[in-house]
């Protein structure tokens, strides 16, 4: 899939004309896309479109006008671009009642997940399991993010059989302190074909 350039990113002035029609799209665009796995982890599968809403909203939010800064934005996001035969993600570690929560009861929650990095999450696909691989250095010993980049390796093999409907598809978290699977429907799995053409 062709990653993010310099030319397709608004400046703030151009991009708030056209935010709120920039909103609608991506919430179209992601309906499909997010994939809840028990009540504690969702899934966001990545493509250009989604990439360039979240560049587009970070150089908002932080007021970048810099040409050298908008593109580190765009050289970092471009990482969530997949790649040919992959399938990319943003996994997010849910606390729905984090608001009424002291800070240290929400980090000892996210902390519950640590070691989620190492072989917990698949995407089960007729009868073989397609590992995410986690983007390095967002979990420690002793500290884990609530938010990690994650990729799917998609084999020849795998892609025939997650085009064939009658074939299962799952996304599996198999953790000691949390388990959850989840079908992947209709909608999500047609995307996920899509990005797998556009790769």
């Amino acid at each position: 899939m062709r990653k993010i350039e310099f030319g397709e990113v608004r400046n703030i002035l151009e991009y708030e004309k056209v935010r709120e029609a920039a909103k609608a799209r991506n919430i179209e665009a992601t309906q499909h896309r997010r994939v809840s796995v028990g009540d504690r982890i969702t899934l966001l599968f990545e493509n250009r479109e989604t990439v360039l809403f979240q560049i587009q909203e970070m150089v908002r939010t932080e007021r970048i006008v810099e040409q050298r800064k908008i593109q580190d934005e765009i050289d970092v996001y471009n990482g969530l671009v997949p790649e040919r035969g992959e399938l990319s993600a943003t996994l997010f570690i849910e606390i729905p009642e984090i608001a009424r929560l002291p800070q240290q009861e929400v980090r000892q929650l996210v902390n519950r997940f640590l070691g989620l990095d190492r072989g917990c999450v698949f995407l089960e696909i007729g009868g073989s399991r397609v590992p995410a691989r986690f983007e390095e250095g967002k979990s420690q010993e002793e500290r884990m993010s609530a938010v990690h980049f994650l990729r799917f390796a998609v084999s020849p093999a795998a892609r025939e059989a997650l085009a064939d409907p009658a074939q299962a598809l799952r996304l599996v978290v198999e953790h000691p302190n949390y388990e959850a699977r989840q079908e992947v429907p209709p909608a999500t799995r047609a995307e996920l074909l899509k990005d797998l053409a556009d790769a």
